[in-house]
Parts: C-alpha cells; sequence; structure tokens
C-alpha cells in the first residue's frame, strides 16, 4: 500500500496534486474522500470569508490583523486594522462582512477586539475603522466574532461571554448574545426588546450564522461536554449557564443538534447545495447536515485530513470554500498551513 501511495503521489504532483486523494491516508497525513483543491497556502489562521462582486474571496486573518483578497489563487493584502489587537487565545481581527454597496463604496464592516472590549466598526478599505457597536466583553477566550448580513438586511453579530458567566442571562451585557442591528449601529425594527441590539441570549460562545430562507441558525462552542447548533429565535435564552446542551430548565431553549466537545468546536457555516456544513476546529472536519424543509438529516462527518477548520462558505462560483486554522495555538500546522481549500461538495 505504501508504494502505491507514493505512485499515485508522484502522478498527483505531474497532474494537479490539490485534486488528488491519496489511499490509505490518514486523518493527519491526508484528505477524506472529497475531491478538494487548494487556493491559497501559508496564510496565517484566515478566520472568515465573504465574496467580492467581481468572485473574488475577502477574508481576515485574526493574528495578523490583516484584511486579504484571493482571485484565483493570487492573494494580495487589502489593509490591516492596526486597531485590532489580539488576545493570546481566540481575540484579534473575526468577523467581516462586506457592504451591500461594496463594488462602488469599498466599505467593510469588521468584528475585532481591542484592549478593552470587542467592537464592529465599518470601514473603508484604506481608511479608519469606526465603531459602530462598542462594550462587546472581551477576555483570552469566548470572543465569538461572527458578523453576517441577514436576508432581512441588518447586521447580526455572534458573541461569547467574555468569561465571564452571568453575561449570558444578563439582558443588558452585550456578551453571550446573538445581535442584530443596523448600519449604524441602531437596534433593528422588530429585535424583542426596544432600545436593544440584543435578539438571543443565554449563549456561552457563539460562532457562525447563516439562514435557511428567513431562520437563523449559529453554531456555539460548550463548556465541557456538548457543543451545539441553535435555531436562533427573538427573545429566546439557549441556557447558558444553567444548562449545556439539552436540559428541562423552564424557559430554556434546547440546541436542535449537539455533539460532544471532543467532535466539533463548531465554527463557521453555510448553507450550500441542500445542506449545512460546519468547521470543526476541535474535531477536525467539516460536519454536513441535509436539509429537507424546516428538518434537519443526521450529521455526516466529511472533510477530514486538513486539521481545524474555521471558515466555511458558499461562493458565488458554486463551490464550498474552507479555511483552516492549524496556526492556532491549538494547531498542529503543516508546511502549507495555514490554507483556504475549494471543493464540490
Amino acid at each position: 500500500m505504501r508504494a502505491r501511495r507514493i505512485a499515485v503521489a508522484a502522478a498527483c504532483t505531474a497532474v494537479a496534486a490539490s485534486l488528488c486523494v491519496i489511499p490509505g491516508a490518514s486523518a493527519q497525513d491526508g484528505p477524506s474522500a472529497q475531491a478538494v483543491r487548494t487556493l491559497a497556502t501559508k496564510l496565517d489562521i484566515p478566520w472568515d470569508i465573504e465574496f467580492a462582486p467581481d468572485g473574488s474571496g475577502i477574508f481576515t486573518e485574526r493574528d495578523t490583523k490583516k484584511i486579504k483578497k484571493i482571485k484565483g489563487t493570487t492573494v494580495t493584502t487589502l489593509d490591516t486594522v492596526e486597531q485590532a489587537q489580539t488576545t493570546g487565545g481566540e481575540g484579534g481581527l473575526l468577523g467581516l462582512a462586506l457592504s451591500k454597496s461594496f463594488a462602488t463604496d469599498n466599505t467593510v464592516f469588521i468584528y475585532y477586539s481591542t484592549a478593552n472590549d470587542n467592537r464592529v466598526a465599518k470601514m473603508k478599505i484604506g481608511g479608519t475603522p469606526e465603531p459602530i457597536v462598542t462594550g462587546i466583553p472581551k477576555n483570552t477566550y469566548h470572543n465569538g466574532g461572527g458578523l453576517e448580513f441577514g436576508p432581512d438586511g441588518f447586521l447580526w453579530a455572534t458573541t461569547g461571554d467574555g468569561q465571564n458567566k452571568p453575561n449570558a442571562q444578563n439582558w443588558n451585557s452585550l456578551g453571550g448574545k446573538v445581535l442584530r442591528f443596523d448600519t449604524a449601529g441602531k437596534p433593528a425594527a422588530g429585535n424583542p426588546r426596544a432600545g436593544s441590539i440584543v435578539y438571543s441570549i443565554g449563549h456561552r460562545n457563539v460562532q457562525g450564522i447563516t439562514w435557511i430562507g428567513t431562520t437563523a441558525y449559529a453554531t456555539e462552542f460548550g463548556d465541557s461536554k456538548t457543543d451545539e447548533l441553535n435555531k436562533i429565535e427573538a427573545g429566546k435564552n439557549y441556557g447558558w449557564p444553567n444548562c449545556e446542551g439539552n436540559c428541562n430548565v423552564a424557559g430554556m431553549t434546547n440546541p436542535v443538534k449537539t455533539w460532544s466537545n471532543k467532535e466539533a468546536g463548531p465554527t463557521g457555516i453555510a448553507l450550500y447545495k441542500g445542506a449545512l456544513y460546519i468547521g470543526a476546529v476541535t474535531g477536525k472536519r467539516v460536519w454536513k447536515i441535509p436539509v429537507n424543509g424546516t428538518s434537519l438529516g443526521t450529521p455526516q462527518s466529511v472533510f477530514t485530513g486538513y486539521g481545524r477548520v474555521r471558515a466555511v462558505a458558499a461562493a458565488p462560483d458554486g463551490t464550498l470554500w474552507l479555511s483552516t486554522s492549524n496556526q492556532d495555538n491549538n494547531g498542529s500546522p503543516g508546511a502549507t498551513d495555514d490554507r483556504i481549500l475549494s471543493t464540490d461538495g
């Protein structure tokens, strides 16, 4: 088998290495059965990926604080957010959302850590961040960081409890929440409490968010037992720190899917070809969940062999992009990490 693997590897090098699967490859030294193309290598924790109108990928690097562009396989730096600060853990330059008029205004929205808080800012590429939401609790870990435009046209941000559990149950704290607001940072119409950008509470460390139709789903890191996928609804309480995973506490909303901590560490999420795809940093894979109308099927483990999968994004060309975060202090980087990968699913 070893000789066969060497022969196949040589053929891959001669033809199209990024599309090959080497027989017998283990979870540590080779990919799973799905064909994957390598778009970029030697990146530094590419945390979030969005797409410009021309189809190019725009992504953040958490620790370098850079916003970069990838067109084809060419990577260029668009800007560096000097105001962002790393935390020695999970903070830094995190979520990214492009202005709906990005093609003409060159404007992005970013979620990042500072010396005192996590915040969301509006920024023209080459300009200075203009904070629109400040005071999100920040710590070494539990910084959340997801940022997306929802189908309702509002910005949605996912936050962590800042390693302070009571924040999650406190409506007056922005920690441990899903937030919903306009491009000026003002509360979105229809939020559960007048004058508040808080949309849901009781979260430990929410990561990615996406939608099936108009219904939001978000991934969440658990503590010592259970990671979650939650269906996010206005005013609901998702339990932390009273619950981790499913529980029977009155007033708490249970997750729609759960995993053990070692299997998941769920991060980015995207709806792609009739399924939810969820990156898993601890589980070093992607979880695929078939979607049938409003029903979610059984999670399937896919795309193993690439290490810690961080971002998952459905590209306008019909492919699915994945990023790794093996340069993270919990990772084991290979010679070409970190990478952005593309697949047809």
